[in-house]
């Protein structure tokens, strides 16, 4: 069986494609280890120059063991990394990495001379280029001479690129090569002089004349010198009037008036788009394409305001001189309310091919026999815009001979053999260019934050953009700021993109009114969901009935709503661009209105609750969860929940922002019991994961809602989840307040439990705190609450809090015993979670009265119970206390291998304290052992981890 290798890309952004796809290369140390050794492909890599590229500052003294480590991972993900004695190196074939395969199409170019292979060769090439090389990884100065070479190669390529369009007389694409080489090297006179010879043989001598003015003024003003005599006598011979050569190509004079040229006029303000525009023009040329083989189709697809015909028209023009037969124009009309008659549309190409109209047949089986027949003696270029479907196109389809370029808001991809290109909104950089067109570069520059707001509240559309444009272009008094300003209100954003007939709501309007009914009530539903993608279900939910995949389909074909991938538990998911959720969600109205939207968040919602609850009971630790009883649910397929959340962790991974956004929802829609009973629940994977400030938000909006309503129980709810992140935030006098707020409460509601863990937070606020006496009182209090209620996991709480307390107090009978209660219990429980933290408090116990081994034992137990249940936090906690606990009894080496790997994961997960201590637990054991420059670093860390802590809380 043969293993298809990975393919890799350095002309751009680094990329790893495998069989099934890309392959993601996590971290950015491997990212900079895979790019040193393709810059050097076939070549050993020493591994001192991979540790330069790796740390450029500063080299730890693991350095060479930690790029073993990489170079380990590497290969688990599929790379083939050979070690050698120096170094390492990848053994790989041109077709294998981007950049051998650039430059043995360049070889190959000059090796055919000036030829048709030469330049098939050399538009491959330059094909593969993406962007800067290895332009998403920091620059490392080892990598400047082979980045130097391969830019230079580009360059001369291009050039020689140009050349041959010139010399086979495609004047147009020649120039618009030339003028990207120019705008990447403004003052090279050789350059310039190609792009006024083309233009002036192209018949645009006035434009020559003008390019010459440019960089004659270019050279004056900026450099202070006149052009050099070869490009002055360029300008002399444009000036006297040299006609421009007939190339071989040129249609004869009486073919070329009876030849139809519908095209519309190309966009002189067209921008990006690069790949697509190659792809298109590689798929529809004439030389791609036998003369008595099937038509080149290529069908452009796209939401709406994308800029498919745009892109369309730009590529048609760009093919003209291969099809000096004609080209064919006709709008389908697939957005109107009656998409255009293939019979209707036959006759008028009919008639553009010369066909009288007495002489039309009538049948649409007749009139298509005749299109194909007059298209088979003079193959063309056939433009159908606006296709409403595949059975429309299928009708206008030459025999063989042609290209058809179709464009559509619907997805057609059922014509065998067509390249399927689906837009995408123009990259951000592209939509700032595209508005500096439009309004002018200097104002935009002038207004540069402005101008990217701008374009970002566009959602990047170029329909969008070019509205905002012509706005500001129309309004040349006013500052960018104040059309940001007013596109910053997403509830009238589309009142301010409308100029004349230019208006992002009317393109929308043209693909809804096409609907079915469920498909247009599940897009107004999704428009209410917020930003964020969500998972296919949620159609589910809104229609209040399982399996609606083809209502997602119907949304989808109609490139309103994309499929924005798969996420790690395998569900596929969903987003609306900007501006559809915007049009879609006014559609909708408000969520406070009683009607099918409404009542479609509230399944949604419940549908979250339902699915989030499932997995936080599947959760290692959900001690102290709190539930929203009166909260509305709507239960997914039970095959479906257990498959999503058979991994809760990813399940929640996956979901966090969609949960977290859901929690803001519920809350402005006046969904109080939602709103709260969702952050409840999240509470759980927040704790594991350290997500403090996610925490904090959905609590904080919980909350608002809750009082808002009257929800008391809500309130408290809220209240003491609030109280436990600021304890993780050593705020004990507002985790105090919020505590004794909780409590009151709940005492007032007669939720004992409830009750009872709200006084457990204040006994760990008084613990903290200091107040030992205090908080055995409180703890002991609780005990007696969760007995008397019998809620067993609460006792075994309090018992092991009451041991922790007399451990802090050095009573080592009383902690004994009670951390051994709490071990019993948990161990009569099952509860897994709470017998890791009793070992852990064990260890630290058997620590303090000098029995090492048993400590180690301990704080071992703690640890594999932590990793077997997917626990890193905790984990950490007791890796932190391992590696103390081995320093302690002299083996520094794995001592300090935990420490480091405890504090990788404090790092990952964002818990600022226990980074802090770790950082100086490995200060002080790196000062005991001399190493006093290692010891400086992390006990620096420390100290600057801590203040920022304080000043942060202050």
């Amino acid at each position: 069986m043969v293993v298809e290798q990975p393919v890799f890309r350095v002309l751009g952004p680094l990329q790893v494609w495998g069989p099934e796809g890309p392959l993601r290369i996590a971290g950015r140390k491997p990212r900079l280890l895979l790019a040193s050794l393709l810059l050097d492909a076939n070549q050993v890599v020493s591994s001192d120059m991979l540790v330069e590229v790796l740390w450029p500052r500063v080299q730890p003294s693991s350095a060479v063991a930690n790029l073993r480590t990489y170079v380990s991972s590497l290969r688990s993900a599929g790379v083939q990394i050979v070690a050698q004695a120096s170094g390492y190196a990848i053994e790989l074939d041109a077709d294998r990495l981007d950049a051998l395969r650039f430059e043995e199409l360049v070889t190959m170019a000059r090796a055919a001379g000036r030829t048709d292979e030469a330049f098939e060769h050399l538009r491959r090439a330059l094909a593969l280029w993406r962007g800067t090389p290895l332009g998403d990884l920091p620059a490392s100065p080892l990598w400047d001479g082979r980045l130097r070479v391969l830019t230079q190669a580009r360059l001369a390529a291009a050039e020689e690129l140009a050349e041959l369009k010139l010399a086979r007389g495609e004047h147009a694409g020649a120039i618009d090569d030339l003028r990207a080489l120019i705008g990447e090297h403004p003052y090279r006179e050789d350059l310039w002089q190609r792009l006024i010879l083309a233009l002036h043989h192209s018949g645009r001598r006035a434009e020559a004349l003008h390019a010459y003015t440019t960089i004659r003024r270019q050279l004056v003003d900026e450099l202070g010198i006149e052009p050099g005599q070869d490009l002055r006598d360029v300008h002399a011979s444009v000036l006297a009037g040299d006609p421009a050569p007939v190339t071989a190509g040129d249609p004869p004079a009486a073919l070329a008036a009876a030849a139809p040229h519908q095209l519309p006029a190309d966009v002189p303000d067209f921008t990006g788009r690069a790949a697509d525009v190659a792809a298109l023009t590689q798929a529809l040329s004439a030389g791609e394409r036998p003369p008595d083989g099937p038509p080149s189709i290529a069908v452009v697809t796209g939401p709406p305001g994308v800029g498919k015909s745009a892109l369309a028209v730009h590529c048609a023009h760009a093919l003209r001189a291969e099809y000096p037969a004609g080209q064919l124009y006709l709008c389908l009309g697939g957005t109107e309310t009656t998409p255009a008659d293939p019979l209707d549309l036959l006759a008028e190409a009919l008639r553009a091919l010369g066909v009288a109209e007495p002489a039309l047949p009538l049948t649409l089986r007749e009139r298509a026999s005749l299109y194909r027949s007059l298209l088979a003696r003079r193959p063309m270029l056939v433009f159908l815009d606006d296709a409403a479907d595949t059975a429309q196109v299928r009708a206008l389809l030459p025999g063989h001979g042609c290209a058809v370029l179709v464009t559509s808001r619907r997805r057609i991809a059922e014509l065998p053999g067509a390249l399927q290109l689906e837009l995408d909104v123009l990259a951000p950089e592209e939509s700032e260019e595209l508005l500096g067109k439009i309004v002018g570069a200097e104002r935009v520059a002038a207004e540069r934050e402005a101008a990217q707001a701008i374009v970002h509240s566009c959602g990047h559309l170029p329909l969008a953009v070019r509205v905002a444009g012509a706005r500001l272009a129309g309004r040349p008094g006013w500052p960018l700021s104040v059309l940001r300003q007013r596109l910053d209100d997403e509830t009238s954003r589309l009142d301010e993109l409308r100029a004349g007939d230019l208006e992002v709501r009317g393109s929308f309007e043209l693909s809804y009114r096409r609907l079915p009914g469920d498909a247009a009530l599940a897009l107004r539903a999704l428009g209410l969901l917020g930003s964020q993608s969500v998972p296919g279900w949620v159609a589910d939910a809104v229609l209040d009935r399982h399996r609606s995949d083809t209502v997602v389909d119907t949304l989808v074909d109609a490139n309103l709503l994309r499929l924005a991938g798969t996420d790690p538990v395998g569900q596929p998911r969903y987003r609306l661009h900007d501006l559809v959720r915007c049009a879609a969600k006014e559609k909708a109205g408000a969520p406070t209105i009683d009607g099918a939207e409404r009542h479609a968040l509230v399944r949604v919602l419940g549908g979250w609750l339902t699915a989030a609850e499932h997995a936080a009971t599947r959760l290692p630790t959900t001690l102290f969860g709190l539930t929203s009883d009166g909260a509305p649910r709507w239960s997914l397929e039970r095959e479906t929940l257990g498959r999503l959340t058979a991994e809760p962790l990813a399940w929640f991974d996956a979901e966090q922002d969609s949960l977290v956004e859901a929690v803001r929802l519920a809350a402005d829609a006046g969904l109080a019991q939602s709103a709260w009973g969702l952050a409840a629940t999240l509470v759980p994977y927040f704790d594991l994961h350290c997500r403090l400030e996610e925490w904090q938000t959905t609590h904080r909006v919980a909350l608002d809602s809750a009082r808002a309503a009257g929800d008391r129980h809500g309130e408290a709810a809220m209240l003491r989840g609030l109280a436990q992140v600021c304890v993780y935030q050593d705020r004990y006098a507002e985790a105090g307040d919020m505590f004794r707020r909780a409590r009151a409460i709940f005492h007032e509601l007669g939720d004992t439990r409830s009750e009872a863990i709200s006084i457990c937070g204040l006994a760990a606020v008084n613990q903290f705190s200091g107040r030992h006496l205090r908080a055995l009182g409180s703890f002991r209090h609780a005990l007696a609450m969760f007995l008397a209620i019998g809620d067993r996991s609460g006792e075994a709480y309090a018992r092991q809090a009451i041991g922790r307390v007399y451990l802090s107090l050095r009573d080592v009978r009383q902690a004994s015993r009670w951390l051994g209660d709490a071990l019993r219990l948990a161990e009569e429980l099952g509860d897994a979670h709470r017998e890791g933290c009793v070992s852990m408090q064990l260890g630290r116990l058997y620590d303090l009265v000098a029995e090492s081994d048993r400590a180690m034992r301990s704080q071992g137990h703690a640890l594999d119970i932590f990793e077997a249940l997917g626990d890193r936090h905790c984990g950490a906690y007791a890796m932190r206390n391992l590696g103390g606990l081995q320093v302690a009894r002299g083996d520094r080496s794995d001592g300090s291998d935990q420490l480091e790997r405890s504090l990788v994961i404090f790092q990952q997960l964002g818990d600022r304290s226990g980074e802090a201590d770790t950082y100086q637990s490995l200060g002080e054991l790196y000062h005991s052992s001399g190493r006093s420059v290692l010891a400086r670093h992390y006990l620096h860390q420390a100290h600057e981890l801590r203040r920022e802590l304080s000043e942060s809380f202050a």
